[in-house]
């Protein structure tokens, strides 16, 4: 790692003095590139685009050509575990991911496979090993899976939900199930991560989607007990360095101290929270990534900069701040906006870290 030109993001992570504050975007490599979606079409689908490694470089370098970005991400998807355990994932057009079968008994998580991701997931590694090479130690390369929880959620209710009907009564009814279906995945993602460094990733993410949906108890017991668990298990020394993992709960600003207190480097923020408040509940102990609202993007540039300068402010001086979106880019965003966006954090972060 120390070969990198660019250290900025891993820097900021490991709360190591920085220039300016690092940024990257959640979905960079994304639909709102008109060069992405040329690649998509090529592919024929996105889980054909995710499963050729040389196509999920080129979508993953696409933004790194545009942005002066301070890391790439692996373009990849949260649920490539659930499919490689045997669900059989599928996308319907307009209607997200589904799942040919689900986890609804204790017979049901016995019979998941147990993954082995050199193996089973070989074309994720495959696309780590190539896309690491491609950028030459320009920045960082980001690992990520999708958190116990968050894939549980798909697992069970067999696709994208607004009730979590099924998994809550699973959670309340058979809870017996769900643990074991989430120590399973626990295990599998701790194998998954470990494997995408070995492979060349610098550092991972574990997107807990969904853990927002849930109550204080039932987020500790359900969500952040077995992310606490993966990163117990993550090998995060490499070449003699720190492998940073960052854990984002979309709607976890209740709870940002129990998520600091996992062992994490950093956590993600989404916009319900302001920054400067969370920077002050977890002091020093972690870095925070985050946190503009991505439908800001659909302003003008100059209302973009003043949202970036007023984030900036409220996190004040000093590293332990990566900037980014409290979520992903959306679909119809500009890319001269998300240009805009990424030119005011380069140009004004500067002054909050002058000695």
């Amino acid at each position: 790692m120390s070969s990198l030109k660019n250290r900025r993001y891993l820097d900021a992570l490991l709360k190591k003095p920085v220039d300016r504050t690092p940024v990257w975007m959640m979905r960079q490599a994304g639909r709102y590139l008109p060069e992405y979606r040329e690649v998509r079409s090529q592919a024929g689908d996105f889980m054909s685009l995710c499963k050729n490694p040389e196509l999920a470089c080129e979508v993953t370098l696409q933004p790194l050509r545009r942005y002066p970005l301070d890391a790439a991400i692996l373009f990849s998807d949260i649920l490539t575990i659930p499919d490689a355990m045997g669900l059989g994932l599928y996308f319907e057009t307009g209607e997200g991911p589904k799942f040919e079968k689900t986890v609804q008994s204790l017979a049901d998580v016995k019979s998941l496979k147990n993954l082995d991701s050199n193996r089973d997931l070989k074309y994720v590694m495959d696309a780590v090993t190539t896309i690491h090479k491609a950028l030459d130690g320009d920045v960082p390369l980001i690992g990520f899976s999708g958190s116990p929880w968050t894939l549980a959620t798909y697992m069970v209710e067999g696709g994208s939900t607004r009730q979590f009907a099924k998994i809550k009564k699973m959670a309340y009814q058979s809870p017996e199930i769900l643990h074991a279906l989430l120590d399973k995945l626990a295990v599998s993602v701790i194998d998954y991560l470990n494997a995408q460094i070995d492979a060349g990733a610098q550092a991972v993410q574990i997107f807990d989607t969904w853990g927002g949906v849930l109550s204080q108890k039932d987020y500790a017991e359900f969500s952040l007990d077995y992310m606490a668990k993966i990163i117990d298990g993550l090998n995060l020394t490499k070449n003699g360095e720190r492998v940073p993992v960052v854990l984002f709960t979309k709607g976890g600003g209740l709870w940002l101290e129990s998520i600091a207190a996992t062992g994490c480097d950093g956590v993600g923020l989404d916009w319900s929270i302001d920054i400067g408040d969370a920077r002050r509940r977890v002091g020093d102990k972690v870095t925070l990534q985050g946190n503009m609202d991505p439908a800001y993007l659909h302003a003008t540039p100059q209302k973009i900069r003043e949202e970036v300068e007023r984030i900036l402010a409220s996190f004040g001086n000093g590293t332990g701040h990566v900037f980014n979106l409290g979520h992903g880019i959306t679909p119809d965003v500009s890319p001269e906006n998300a240009g805009a966006f990424i030119q005011a954090v380069t140009e004004l972060s500067g002054k909050y870290h002058q000695k």
